[in-house]
């Protein structure tokens, strides 16, 4: 049965997040050194990947060696920006969920990320272990977090201008449901959770808006692709990004199985017109313009 006490989840829903962050925010260098590290850490080619938190898609064209590509975002709205910008191919299923509650069979998909979105997450021991339940033997799972342990905070903690402390292993939460966290309690948490952590890069090393300002693109891009590579050394940079490996005998999941029920724990959901149906509870959940919406079923 699924887990009792559901912890809050942030929803962007109609938010003009890409617009305002992405492209008119001046966030070009944070956008290129992503895609250096997605690029190092993805495997080349893959069946089916789960992109967690995948809000307007901004990073889905990025997974050109998967075959499918699942893109899960609680917010709706920012589904149908992502559905705008990628078309409706069978390639990319759209689905409308949260991560302590994915409504997908165990043991699906062989690759799944998570880019800037665990500092959205209250419960992350929670949230990894759904991320290992839908993962099949040996899959991987791509992990950025913004990290507490950084050059920054670490001298305002030093000169005073800062109360909460870089090198305590408890995450920071700066804002409501925004949380920056230490390396070494990813780690811990990756492992309990039946993770094993095969490399980590250190990302957006110069994010600083007078190096930003001053120094070319192109150059501070190269600086930090350079700069990434000491991430298994120290992390001391305001993002890390982690490559896991899924550890463990458990299932992969049965042919023509995919989505599963959230309430009662049952595959398979039966597609019927415009909603998804669970023979075991008779849940409903709608299909709205080709996006699954299982955030609350419709007959509640």
């Amino acid at each position: 049965m699924p887990e009792p006490n559901h912890p809050p989840v942030i929803d962007y829903e109609n938010s003009d997040y890409q617009q305002t962050f992405w492209e008119t925010g001046e966030r070009q260098y944070e956008d290129n050194v992503e895609a250096i590290a997605l690029r190092r850490l993805l495997p080349q080619k893959g069946n089916l990947l789960l992109e967690l938190g995948a809000g307007a898609g901004r990073n889905t064209p990025r997974y050109h060696g998967f075959e499918k590509i699942v893109l899960l975002d609680y917010s709706f709205t920012q589904l149908q920006q992502a559905q705008q910008r990628l078309g409706t191919s069978p390639r990319y299923v759209y689905v409308a969920g949260d991560v302590y509650r994915l409504p997908f069979v165990a043991g699906l998909f062989d690759t799944t990320t998570m880019i800037r979105v665990l500092h959205h997450i209250v419960d992350v021991p929670k949230a990894f272990r759904q991320i290992r339940r839908v993962l099949q033997p040996n899959g991987i799972f791509i992990l950025e977090f913004a990290n507490k342990h950084n050059i920054k905070a670490i001298l305002r903690y030093w000169l005073g201008k800062q109360e909460w402390s870089p090198f305590t292993p408890e995450p920071v939460e700066f804002v409501p449901l925004n949380f920056d966290f230490h390396p070494k309690m990813i780690r811990q948490s990756l492992q309990e959770a039946n993770f094993h952590t095969e490399k980590q890069l250190t990302v957006s090393h110069f994010r600083i808006s007078f190096l930003k300002k001053t120094i070319p693109l192109k150059l501070l891009v190269a600086m930090d692709a350079i700069a990434q590579r000491t991430g298994n050394w120290w992390q001391l940079s305001p993002s890390v990004f982690t490559r896991n490996r899924a550890v463990g005998d458990t299932p992969i999941a049965q042919p023509n199985t995919f989505f599963f029920c959230p309430e009662c724990a049952q595959a398979n959901l039966v597609e019927e017109g415009d909603q998804m149906v669970c023979p075991s509870c008779g849940h409903r959940w709608a299909i709205r313009g080709g996006i699954y919406d299982f955030r609350k079923p419709i007959n509640d």
